[in-house]
């Protein structure tokens, strides 16, 4: 077997197309965009790259057939607490645990010359609502865009060359006709019969607006939430909107606001892989023409939950029974939407488990993030669980 660093347009192709062949008899799995994942690895497209480090490889065998493809990556700026911390991603292989193996050497041989002590994965290397974790539960239920997909094969390859869990990923999923919990059902009713809270949902002509109001509650619910957080600046909020914008429903974006200020939102999109798992992979010219025919003649049923927030001075109140119960009676009404997949929340987050579930959300996938200390002796700490 050997390595090949991904840098030419041949390489790259390689590992695009590797997993097509692993996934070749799997009618849930959706392939990647290419186009979200090449700028990953484009210095003029990824921010991350402008303090950091990224290399991918490919793995040949004997045959000079492609079996594996991997990435790493580091960001010189950021560190999990006194360790310096990098990442591995984008991993796939045929059932050959000697392969993923040389395939994780890479990872740390590489990452311990730029003076790493640990690698997380499999991440990627810019925000965690995309490529983010193992799959190692919900192997039957279609891929959600964007959310890592593997074989379970992949759990054992992981552990057994050391990576220990360092938290777990919880995806839900709620059909519009559940019920809230009767104690989230009463406050709920209690929030919306007071005049001073109004809900509304998003309006295309005013997103300048309502971009800013998601930044100030986006500011405040996760301001100390989160190490390392840094607050969202006005032109990233409003090109986060801009980008929904195209195939936003604005019926099921919706905020809640306690005498004209912002305190919650809860952000949905159509839930997109049920359009791409006919656009093979590749949003060209052909995919974006299949891909916008599709979304005006066959909508997708499911809408994916893309961000849920509550600022905490309104937090425990009803606020999130009352936004879900707005959002669920405009599903009920058009008749277009039939469940609700939640993004993922990390078992560091119990307090937003215990929300979901009293929000009539069952498991629809688990994932976890993996850490490797490279030094066998030091004490491994899992992620700390938010107060």
């Amino acid at each position: 077997m050997q390595l090949f660093e991904v840098n030419n347009k041949r390489t790259i192709k390689s590992f695009h197309q590797l997993p097509f062949r692993i996934y070749k008899n799997t009618n849930v799995w959706v392939p990647h965009l290419l186009q979200d994942i090449e700028p990953i690895f484009n210095k003029s497209k990824n921010k991350q790259l402008r303090h950091g480090e990224v290399i991918r490889w490919i793995l040949l065998d004997d045959n000079a057939v492609v079996i594996g493809r991997v990435a790493a990556f580091v960001n010189r700026k950021m560190k999990s607490g006194k360790i310096a911390v990098g990442g591995m991603g984008f991993f796939e292989c045929t059932e050959d645990k000697k392969a993923a193996f040389l395939l994780f050497d890479a990872c740390k041989n590489w990452l311990k010359e730029r003076d790493c002590q640990a690698m997380d994965g499999p991440i990627n290397f810019g925000e965690k609502d995309k490529f983010w974790g193992l799959l190692v539960e919900g192997f039957d239920n279609p891929s959600v865009y964007a959310n890592n997909y593997n074989p379970a094969y992949y759990q054992s390859f992981f552990e057994d060359y050391g990576f220990k869990t360092y938290y777990n990923q919880h995806v839900s999923m709620r059909a519009v006709t559940a019920p809230l919990q009767e104690k989230y059902k009463i406050r709920a009713e209690r929030i919306a019969e007071d005049k001073e809270y109004t809900f509304e949902h998003i309006r295309k002509k005013n997103k300048l607006k309502y971009a800013e109001d998601f930044r100030i509650v986006y500011n405040k619910a996760w301001g100390n939430s989160f190490r390392n957080f840094r607050k969202m600046k006005q032109k990233q909020a409003v090109s986060i909107i801009n980008k929904m914008s195209p195939i936003m429903d604005e019926k099921i974006i919706w905020f809640a606001y306690y005498k004209e200020d912002p305190i919650a939102f809860s952000i949905f999109l159509p839930e997109l892989n049920e359009i791409f798992k006919y656009i093979n992979g590749n949003f060209n010219f052909f995919g974006k023409i299949k891909f916008w025919l599709l979304l005006k003649f066959c909508p997708p049923k499911n809408v994916h939950g893309v961000v849920f927030g509550v600022t905490p001075d309104f937090q425990k109140k009803g606020v999130e029974g009352a936004l879900i119960q707005q959002i669920s009676n405009q599903f009920l009404k058009s008749k277009k939407y039939e469940n609700i997949i939640m993004t993922w929340v990390g078992d560091f987050n119990p307090k937003m488990l215990k929300l979901i579930e009293g929000l009539g959300a069952t498991d629809y996938q688990k994932l976890k993030t993996y850490r490797l200390l490279f030094d066998k002796n030091a004490n491994f700490e899992r992620y700390p669980i938010h107060s």
